[in-house]
């Protein structure tokens, strides 16, 4: 929302600069998110005539001017713009006069001739804009004057009063980012009652005289879908003068909001919607035929809208139309075929509220983002529809002309307004401040609120000084009070909404920071599972970074690295590209890959912890996932640079899991490269992947070199182990290797397993240490080596000892098809 302060202080003027009054509006929860002054810094500059023009003498090029700036003689001034001529009216700075880049106006001889000052064009005022707007219109020059001659003003401009003065251009450009929730300050008169609530003051409020009918004309309006239009409003307004200039004060008013001028007929429904925040449109009744229809639109139906676009409607799209076409967008956009133009002498005014749900998301649908839909999807006041109407009607006829029919209304079931309870010892409970009936009472008041008390509050009740709340005048015992919230706060319906309106009137700058006082007891921490931060730790600790992705992404995505064909589709998405929920956390870091990777960083580690959402009953599991890209180590001169391989992952997922021992079974997934995943076990249950990208994905998402992945179930990874403590053997270890043969198909896991289960005594660790296929090995086998290690903490073992342990190991790898190497 962006306006003018001057037009806020003309509904209300709080003895508050604007930086002030910029902080009171955030601190209240409306932040403002730009201060802009409407036109650089320059002093004594005025309106100025010109009387005559004559050629310098010593130059082609120049003109001897006399201009008159409202004093008993004029000023000569040397000017070389081709469009100065007699009789225009031109900003003029003075000697003295200091303008925007500090350049200053001094007495000067030019070619011998003297001159007193400089005749302006808004380039050099720094106006460029700003006078391409209502003062341009009405002047009716050509733009290419802007850039290459004198600023011509308007034949009515006053001569010698201030070019800011007249221009209004000691103003500030206030920028709000509201919140979805405060559609009430979508326009000038919802500013203002807030500041008057904030800041004390008076506030005056535009009146919207009734307009009286002059013409018994009326057009019939059947309003077909009264759910999503329970309020339509509209009256024929005839003879009017469309080309008439819209005046100065007004298109200044439009401009400085960010919405251009059209024309006179135009100008007024927007000033009314920035004004009073009630959309509005204009059909010309020439083009119309029969009665106005509201109507869902029909299988079919296209509509040419005002911005050049065509659209094919859908049956949920809500449409004004006449006996033979839709009109216009509801509450979105009006149709080409129906839109107000120069030439146009008749026209139908159209106010109206639409339900918020039946405008919500069907401009986004159309790729289209316009004012009137801004504010209806959020909700607009459905008690100043019929106001807004009289105030356009009295609008149109003072600029255009013309004669005003009688309103023809229609009206549905309105939303209702119910009253909210609110309590004292409630109030006091949430902000941690003694406020009582009274003070409450003063607070709801000034936000015009409407309440009933169940007991007699003090007359007059306490009023506000300088922003903060005056003592009551007597304590009153706790007592609740009733508050129905205002047809323009669609935010306010439970306790909580109303408390908030209460710390947002009294300050929060002014509600004191308490230390909580409460007796800090230490929370259990079992050691049978780990916090999520060490995880975090052990991936920082790795070289990983972390990242944060959204929840949902492309269903293509999710289709190719997931192979989900029925993703969680979201009703809303913000985006196309955004459409379904993840079942992955593989596809945020894919995009966060690409964004590193178009930023030219050669080596990527980065890790993510979220929910994933899967099936009809959309099952939510925490998962944590990483991905490693590029070389294994930065580079450096201690190590000879390597990418990273599937093993320099895998040894990263065992130190997540240790002490804990996995299994890594060969296993195809969509993601990964067909020989090189696998799936992760612990204890024999499936707790994730790993694996290399496929190639396909590679090229698909323009990732040049082979990246690991691994994605794991985050519960699995809480779980911890409690060691146990055991007894260090006096005694030295004995150390022997285990050469066999295998066939290629043998997995060594399985092996390893095998004799783990034999649980042969005294055998401390197994482990494989070498791997060797070639000379000496035939075709289709492979020789693996086991390093064995057995030891007794009582005692130290004998070669018969040994060999019994060695020889049930061998015996269990020759079950598994082995055969010892010699």
């Amino acid at each position: 929302m962006k306006f003018s302060e001057n037009w806020l202080r003309t509904w209300i003027n709080p003895a508050l600069s604007s930086a002030e009054l910029a902080h009171a509006l955030t601190m209240a929860g409306l932040e403002v998110e730009a201060l802009e002054p409407v036109a650089p810094a320059f002093n004594n500059v005025v309106v100025a005539e010109v009387l005559e023009v004559v050629k310098h003498p010593n130059a082609d090029r120049l003109n001897v001017c006399q201009v008159n700036i409202g004093e008993a003689q004029p000023l000569t001034i040397v000017c070389g713009a081709p469009n100065v001529a007699v009789g225009v009216r031109v900003p003029c700075a003075r000697i003295g006069a200091v303008l925007p880049g500090n350049f200053a106006i001094k007495q000067a001889k030019v070619r011998n001739v003297e001159s007193f000052g400089m005749l302006c064009s808004a380039r050099e005022l720094g106006l460029a804009e700003e006078s391409q707007g209502p003062l341009r219109q009405s002047s009716g020059q050509a733009s290419t004057e802007l850039r290459t001659g004198l600023w011509l003003l308007p034949a009515d401009a006053p001569v010698g009063t201030s070019l800011r003065d007249y221009l209004e251009l000691d103003d500030t450009l206030f920028t709000l980012k509201l919140t979805p929730n405060r559609s009430d300050c979508l326009s000038v008169a919802g500013v203002a009652r807030e500041v008057a609530a904030i800041a004390g003051g008076k506030l005056n409020v535009v009146q919207a005289a009734l307009v009286p009918s002059s013409l018994k004309e009326t057009l019939s309006v059947k309003v077909a879908a009264a759910a999503a239009c329970p309020l339509y409003c509209g009256r024929i307004v005839r003879g009017v003068n469309a080309a008439a200039a819209t005046p100065a004060w007004m298109a200044r008013r439009l401009e400085r909001s960010g919405v251009r001028s059209i024309n006179a007929v135009v100008d007024v429904t927007n000033y009314v919607m920035l004004e009073l925040g009630q959309p509005m449109h204009a059909f010309d009744l020439a083009h119309l035929s029969g009665g106005i229809e509201v109507r869902y639109a029909r299988t079919g139906e296209q509509l040419a809208l005002l911005s050049g676009q065509t659209v094919e409607l859908q049956d949920d799209m809500l449409v004004v139309a006449d006996d033979a076409r839709p009109l216009a967008l509801a509450g979105i956009m009006g149709g080409a075929g129906s839109g107000v133009e120069t030439a146009t002498q008749d026209v139908f005014l159209e106010s109206a509220f639409f339900a918020p749900d039946a405008i919500a998301g069907k401009a986004r649908g159309l790729a289209l983002s316009t004012d009137s839909s801004h504010r209806f999807e959020r909700g607009v006041d459905f008690a100043a529809t019929r106001m807004a109407l009289e105030r356009a009607t009295h609008l149109l006829l003072e600029i255009c002309g013309g004669q005003a029919g009688a309103i023809t209304e229609v009206r549905g079931t309105l939303p209702a307004r119910e009253p909210v309870l609110l309590r004292v010892s409630r109030v006091k409970r949430v902000l941690g401040i003694s406020l009582d009936s009274a003070q409450i009472a003063a607070l709801l008041q000034r936000l015009q609120f409407e309440f009933t008390a169940n007991s007699p509050l003090p007359n007059p009740l306490p009023q506000a000084g300088e922003g903060a709340i005056a003592a009551s005048v007597r304590h009153l015992s706790d007592e609740d009070f009733r508050v129905t919230p205002p047809s323009y706060r669609f935010d306010l319906a439970l306790e909580a909404d109303l408390i908030e309106e209460l710390a947002r009137i009294f300050g929060y700058d002014n509600i004191p920071a308490q230390p909580p006082l409460a007796a800090a007891t230490m929370l259990l921490q079992t050691e049978m599972q780990r916090p999520l931060v060490r995880l975090r730790q052990i991936m920082v600790a790795r070289d990983y970074q972390e990242t944060v992705s959204y929840a949902f992404l492309d269903a293509q995505t999710e289709h190719d690295l997931c192979g989900n064909t029925a993703p969680v589709a979201l009703q809303n998405p913000i985006a196309s590209q955004l459409a379904v929920m993840r079942s992955s956390l593989l596809g945020g870091l894919a995009g966060a890959l690409r964004i590193n990777l178009v930023r030219k960083q050669p080596r990527v580690r980065l890790f993510e912890t979220g929910a994933c959402f899967t099936g009809a009953g959309y099952a939510q599991r925490e998962r944590l996932a990483g991905l490693c890209y590029g070389s294994q180590f930065a580079e450096q001169w201690g190590a000879a640079g390597r990418n990273v391989d599937f093993y320099d992952v895998k040894a990263d997922v065992e130190a997540l899991f240790a002490p804990a021992v996995l299994s890594f079974v060969a296993a195809t997934h969509p993601a990964s490269h067909p020989g090189r995943s696998a799936q992760i076990l612990l204890h024999g249950q499936a707790v994730g992947w790993i694996g290399e990208l496929h190639p396909q994905w590679l090229q698909q998402y323009d990732i040049p070199q082979a990246t690991v992945w691994f994605e794991l179930d985050l519960g699995a990874l809480t779980q911890a182990t409690v060691p146990h403590a055991g007894e260090i053997s006096m005694f030295p270890p004995v150390r022997r290797d285990l050469a066999v043969v295998v066939d290629e198909s043998v997995a060594v896991q399985s092996l390893l397993d095998a004799m783990q289960a034999e649980n042969a005594p005294n055998v401390a660790e197994l482990a494989l240490f070498d791997l060797y296929r070639g000379k000496g090995v035939e075709q289709g086998k492979k020789s693996l080596a086991f390093r064995v290690l057995l030891q007794d903490t009582q005692k130290t073992l004998t070669d018969v000892e040994i060999d019994q342990s060695i020889a049930r190991l061998l015996a269990v790898l020759q079950q598994q098809g082995a055969q010892l190497r010699m």
